[in-house]
């Protein structure tokens, strides 16, 4: 059987990102369409709360634009911001079309689909199919791909590493495709293509809490660095408030629109709390609200906060929020009865590889779409419902720019295969699972929501002892795919590392107590890396210089 494989177009993930591109690009190209685990595993198969789109009559384009540059706080690119929103319709009518069964609204209302209201918003503008939206996109794309000849579907491949010009030596610069584990059979294949996408999502699982699933491990971001793209504003972690607090629970997150319906955080003996830190309580942005409930539970001591709408009647909570009940309850609480214990978790990254509004990299060849991306379209903080739009957005516009490419492509130049010869298998994997621990809790623990310079030379010394013995490690063993991932989340909390010690100044998602407040004094800057510069002092911190 070979192992090398050849397409017009590879895509490295399976989310509401790369399953939407392929899908737009199968009737012109072959799409090979690689996933780590099961096609649906990923970040988008979790997401709850729903897709924002202005469809109200009472809403706006200007309206949605302003509340994004708002949760921004000062770091969004408006022309990106006012790109995607502008987009949004059209991309919802599509799923709309390809069969995704979004809540209706009840007879009578103008409005055909229910909308919610979330963080951020001024409006309700969050269109939702009940309270597990991105299982429904998911599960519709994910069947829509697999009835599509032109798309090829790997499951449990892991990529490795992405293939240039420059890597085999060859004078062009572009990406030629990609080394790729599979996991199954333990053997590395090749798969060269004219464009590849990276679709990977996040990197949650950097943090010791996530509400992430388990292959959110920057592995976009990691290769698209190593192979000399830049990266961007890694330092914004969005945290997510309210994760369900139960030691079975992992990562089970408790919906943002909880809190656009009426919920309410309150501290342990029932106080309610969130007045105190913002006006707009419960519907703050998420990275005011997290600090809040961090700030709570080390004032007091307390292991979570909680979180009640139980003053709501019991059939308007199992109406709105099924799958939250339900999942609730299998952990021993009813919603509709008492309040739910929740503690913030790490949830989405704002940063990720630098591109245009077609995706494109620094490297020609290749694009990045989704949580892998950085568009510009965040800024310094998230605002609730927006990553599922820029996923969709950026995948339509990536593939447009692929479709219009691909009749001058030739094919690419052979790849040789993976060389095994120099390693050995490992007779010390304790090492693998050991590192992951400590950077995992490191992480959490001086990297979190609330940092300090200290907190970050502790992080940053232990990051560069971890990246020396994992690459030794990686240099001298038989990859495997726990190797890989961890390969790649210790490059990626360098990056986050090394942004945070860039950033004087609290903006955003970005909090530290030696500079807790913006910088004044300057126009907001972006922290933008290129991976031929050094940690504080070396690293560039840049404006956004992104071509159309």
């Amino acid at each position: 059987m070979s192992h090398s494989f050849h397409h017009d177009v590879l895509v490295v993930g399976s989310g509401a990102a790369g399953l939407s591109l392929a899908l737009r690009l199968a009737p012109h190209a072959r799409v090979a369409l690689l996933s780590k685990g099961p096609l649906q595993e990923g970040a988008t198969l979790y997401a709850q709360g729903g897709i924002s789109v202005v469809l109200d009559r009472e809403d706006s384009i200007a309206s949605h634009i302003a509340d994004t540059l708002a949760t921004g706080a000062g770091l969004c690119d408006e022309r990106v911001v006012e790109y995607c929103v502008s987009r949004a319709r059209e991309c919802i009518q599509w799923l709309i079309d390809l069969g995704v069964p979004f809540t209706r609204s009840p007879a009578g209302d103008p409005t055909p689909y229910h909308l919610t209201r979330e963080g951020g918003h001024s409006h309700r503008r969050v269109i939702h199919a009940a309270d597990a939206t991105g299982r429904a996109v998911e599960k519709t794309l994910e069947q829509l791909v697999r009835e599509h000849s032109n798309i090829e579907i790997f499951e449990h491949h892991l990529a490795i590493d992405l293939v240039t010009g420059a890597k085999l030596g060859l004078d062009r610069p572009d990406c030629l495709g990609a080394y790729v584990l599979d996991l199954h059979a333990g053997e590395v294949k090749v798969f060269s293509a004219a464009h590849t996408v990276l679709a990977t999502g996040g990197a949650g699982k950097v943090y010791l809490y996530t509400s992430n699933p388990d292959v959110a491990t920057g592995d976009g971001i990691a290769m698209a660095w190593r192979a000399g793209c830049r990266v961007a504003n890694m330092e914004f972690i969005q945290f997510h408030p309210t994760c369900l607090y139960h030691p079975r629970a992992k990562s089970f997150l408790i919906s943002e629109a909880v809190r656009g319906e009426g919920g309410r955080l309150l501290l342990p003996d029932g106080t309610p709390f969130m007045e105190r830190f913002d006006p707009r309580a419960e519907l703050a942005p998420r990275d005011i609200v997290a600090r809040a409930i961090d700030h709570e539970m080390k004032r007091l001591g307390a292991e979570c906060v909680y979180l009640d709408i139980s003053h709501k009647p019991a059939d308007f909570i199992r109406k709105h929020f099924p799958n939250i009940h339900r999942r609730c309850l299998e952990f021993g609480f009813d919603m509709t009865r008492e309040p739910l214990p929740v503690v913030p978790a790490a949830h989405y990254l704002c940063g990720g590889v630098v591109t245009d509004l077609r995706g494109r990299t620094d490297l020609p060849g290749l694009y990045a779409i989704g949580e892998t991306a950085w568009t510009g379209l965040h800024g310094a903080n998230r605002m609730a419902s927006n990553s599922l739009l820029e996923c969709l957005v950026f995948a339509a516009a990536a593939a447009a720019d692929i479709q219009e490419r691909l009749p001058r492509c030739g094919r690419p130049p052979a790849i040789p295969p993976w060389d095994e010869s120099q390693v050995t298998d490992s007779d010390e994997e304790v090492v693998v699972s050991h590192n992951w621990d400590e950077l995992r809790r490191f992480m959490w623990d001086y990297v979190g929501i609330v940092r300090t310079d200290k907190r970050l030379q502790r992080a940053w010394r232990r990051t560069l002892l971890l990246k020396q013995e994992i690459e030794e490690y990686y240099g001298n063993f038989r990859i495997t795919g726990d190797l890989i991932e961890l390969r790649n989340l210790v490059l990626v909390a360098e990056l986050i590392i090394r942004s945070a010690m860039e950033r004087r100044e609290s903006r955003g998602l970005h909090y530290t107590l030696d500079h807790p407040a913006p910088d004044g004094g300057t126009p907001p800057r972006n922290t933008i890396l290129a991976p031929s510069t050094g940690p504080r002092g070396a690293a560039r911190r840049l404006a956004a210089g992104r071509a159309d």
